[in-house]
């Protein structure tokens, strides 16, 4: 049954995918010779004026800020460190502007996975951050290798929110087609990430994570069937896949509908889908758009619609905003 509250016509959406950049953060990764991210056309704008007033209009109570693929790791540890510090200090400096409307995932270091630790207990003691957002993988370590051990037990240990963001796979210049590599590079690579997540362990050894997956998942959904198959037939470890993925949170960023979202909700159920923009990375017209397209889909069935529903969600996520 629909509480109370999902009766409200104006409810406010909580965003949990919403990016930003620096200008210190686009110089770093153009010193390293990345002009066009991830085979975009260009780097995105942002500023705080937009973002609130984008907000506003979209009727987004509270945003959650990262930094999206590439991360920060440009090839030299020492510098990737550094540049996680100053990212994530510059989004404490922006929740301090407006604590009531923003919160941020820390960006880490990794491959550099003790500096990585180090950066995810200084920054996860600084006012507003919700967690870690972490790549799909990082220069080719997926998120079960063991080396990762260390760092799933910190994160673990501090409640902190994990957000896993999609990256370009090693060698996608030889896959992408010559198109952006977040139309299908990204929805391969996230599968990829979450079931070796899943099949190496991780949710098992470390049950208090809270892992959130964007874009409706990718094709989590749509492979389920397959990846439980071959889990169960060749015994390749880990909890099974059908229950993982009612562990995980989903958010909607993308093309929810018409088809992902219902899916997702099939398959892994209403409880844990939230709402993403993927601002700024999103032109606004596209977000505007998507919006649209989750605010007229037929609600589901435990909420009287898709905003209710994900605002429901994350406050029992994040906590009432």
């Amino acid at each position: 049954m629909a509480s109370a509250d999902d009766r409200t016509t104006d409810v406010l959406l909580t965003d949990v995918h919403a990016h930003f950049v620096t200008d210190d953060y686009v110089a770093a990764a153009r010193a390293a010779g990345i002009e066009h991210p991830d085979g975009m056309p260009a780097w995105p704008d942002w500023g705080l004026d937009a973002q609130l007033a984008d907000m506003d209009r979209r009727r987004i109570g509270r945003a959650i800020l990262s930094i999206s693929s590439p991360g920060v790791h440009f090839g030299d540890d020492a510098a990737a460190a550094a540049l996680a510090r100053d990212v994530n200090d510059a989004a404490a400096d922006l929740v301090a502007a407006r604590p009531g409307r923003l919160s941020f995932f820390a960006s880490l270091p990794l491959p550099d996975v003790e500096a990585a630790r180090t950066e995810a207990r200084r920054a996860l003691a600084l006012p507003g951050a919700r967690g870690v957002i972490l790549e799909s993988h990082a220069q080719g370590q997926y998120l079960g290798d063991p080396a990762l051990e260390p760092l799933w037990a910190d994160l673990e240990a501090a409640g902190a929110i994990v957000f896993v963001h999609p990256t370009s796979p090693v060698g996608a210049e030889g896959t992408d087609l010559g198109r952006p590599r977040p139309m299908l590079e990204f929805m391969a690579d996230s599968t990829r990430s979450i079931v070796d997540l899943v099949l190496a362990g991780v949710l098992e050894r470390h049950p208090a994570l809270q892992v959130v997956v964007p874009h409706s998942g990718a094709s989590l959904a749509l492979l389920s069937d397959r990846v439980a198959l071959f889990q169960s037939a060749f015994g390749l470890g880990g909890m099974p896949f059908a229950s993982a993925l009612q562990r995980l949170w989903f958010d909607l960023a993308g093309t929810p509908f018409p088809h992902a979202a219902p899916l997702l909700a099939r398959v892994a159920g209403e409880e844990h889908l939230l709402y993403g923009s993927d601002s700024c990375w999103t032109p606004a017209p596209a977000v505007d758009a998507l919006l649209e397209s989750i605010e007229q889909a037929d609600p589901p069935a435990s909420a009287t619609s898709w905003r209710a529903l994900t605002a429901r969600n994350a406050d029992r996520l994040l906590g009432e905003g």
